[in-house]
């Protein structure tokens, strides 16, 4: 018996389209909430930048959020788990990335920073993302605090030179333009233990849903992995089960062929 589902935002709840969530959806998610399942978001965006999920949190039906890609988790006003990024990993990337002059995001408990940006950080945060504007600063004021998340806008090429020199740190894609760096250890996979444990909530209990890269490690860690339609190939091979698109009912569509609706 399903009692807990997790959502990926972006292209699994929402579309990408239309930028919201669609109705069926909501709908799909109020019922599964009226029969006592627990709903949750893993994403890797941080609470600072969740600004699309009022057509569900205005209905009361999130009952708890990973965030950054497993890095920091919460239920209302509790953290339930955080893992910064080691001091030294943080300094190493802040100093490379001006080096080399790539676009990076800092994002640290409650603030989010970015340095070097250029026309690929409006384009995907600001006008794709529809994220407001991020404010820029420089590499030593981005890092004068503990640091959860780092996005730089690097190739995959560029990645694997890069991620070696921060050997505390793991990475994650879902957009090709750039990578989402957190602690080691720190995935969707590990958020969804956390939120379990909180919540006396077993493994075999859990459905995970998503389209990226960085839902991979909680496809396949949930009980019943699905992947929607609009998924690229990659997490397809890993999910239980594929439905449609976010914006032909997708969600809707697997929790009916599972029974939970």
């Amino acid at each position: 018996m399903i009692k807990a589902l997790f959502f990926d935002i972006d292209g699994t709840l929402v579309s990408f389209a239309t930028h919201a969530i669609p109705q069926t959806t909501i709908e799909a998610i109020a019922a599964a909430k009226a029969k006592g399942i627990r709903i949750f978001i893993a994403t890797g965006r941080p609470a600072v930048i969740i600004n699309n999920l009022s057509a569900l949190q205005d209905r009361g039906l999130i009952d708890g959020y990973i965030t950054m890609n497993g890095g920091y988790c919460f239920v209302g006003e509790e953290v339930i788990y955080k893992s910064a990024i080691p001091a030294a990993d943080v300094q190493r990337l802040a100093r490379i990335s001006a080096e080399q002059n790539f676009p990076c995001i800092f994002v640290s408990e409650h603030d989010i920073c970015v340095c070097q940006p250029d026309e690929m950080v409006k384009k995907i945060f600001n006008d794709f993302l529809k994220v407001d504007i991020i404010p820029e600063k420089t590499p030593e004021e981005a890092i004068g605090q503990e640091i959860f998340q780092m996005t730089p806008f690097i190739t995959l090429e560029q990645e694997q030179v890069i991620l070696p020199q921060l050997p505390g740190c793991e990475a994650g894609r879902w957009f090709p333009a750039f990578a989402d760096i957190t602690a080691k250890g720190n995935t969707k996979q590990k958020g969804i233990d956390e939120i379990i444990n909180h919540f006396g909530i077993r493994l075999e209990e859990t459905m995970a849903f998503g389209d990226g890269g960085n839902d991979v490690s909680m496809l396949r860690h949930a009980a019943i992995g699905v992947a929607m339609g609009n998924a690229v190939d990659e997490v397809k091979e890993h999910a239980n089960y594929i439905t449609t698109s976010v914006d032909e009912d997708g969600v809707a569509n697997a929790l009916r062929h599972f029974s939970i609706i």
